[in-house]
């Protein structure tokens, strides 16, 4: 494969990886009860509305429609200036593998979720996750961000450059067929 095709090809999983972004970007958020969670060790539910209030960067893990309780966290990390996403993540004891061809660039994997041999359910069947390129369209972790005081935003950055900011929150959470669209409010 010449430089020219392997730059096209790379260009071209970029770009999808942009649409999909954009595309859940856009979406409308699905209706869900919020509900809170303890740190990752003791998680049983995760939500993007939690009472308690966090000075630092609040971090949720949503497995969403996996219902994977055991990767669903939502905790505080103390931080006091704008910080790495993959700094509090793994202050967090959050742990993302990335895949063979983009190992820093996406999330594959979340604490383990899903797993390489759980199969996916969505419209055209099941999948099983590889984590050797592209996650599937219909079935990956969305990136998002909230703002002190604003809506939730689709991130524009991956975890490697992304930085966030005391009083803002990052929640991992992961779509199939599109739903959840969005955190909860």
């Amino acid at each position: 494969m010449t430089l020219t095709k392997i730059r096209t090809a790379a260009a071209s999983s970029l770009a999808a990886a942009g649409l999909l972004f954009t595309l859940a970007a856009c979406s409308t958020p699905a209706a869900t009860q919020p509900t809170t969670s303890a740190p990752a060790s003791t998680a049983t539910a995760s939500s993007s509305a939690v009472s308690e209030p966090c000075a630092g960067v609040r971090v949720i893990v949503d497995s969403g429609s996996l219902k994977q309780e055991a990767a669903d966290t939502s905790v505080c990390v103390p931080v006091d200036a704008p910080t790495l996403a993959s700094k509090v993540l793994d202050e967090a004891k959050v742990k993302t593998v990335g895949t063979t061809q983009y190992p820093t660039e996406l999330v594959c994997r979340v604490n383990g979720v899903p797993a390489a041999d759980l199969e996916i359910t969505h419209k055209g069947g099941t999948y099983k996750e590889e984590c050797s390129g592209m996650p599937a369209a219909f079935a990956y972790w969305a990136l998002w961000v909230k703002p002190a005081s604003g809506d939730w935003g689709y991130a524009q950055e991956g975890l490697a450059t992304l930085q966030v900011s005391p009083g803002e929150s990052l929640e991992l959470l992961y779509t199939v067929d599109g739903a959840p669209a969005a955190p909860a409010a």
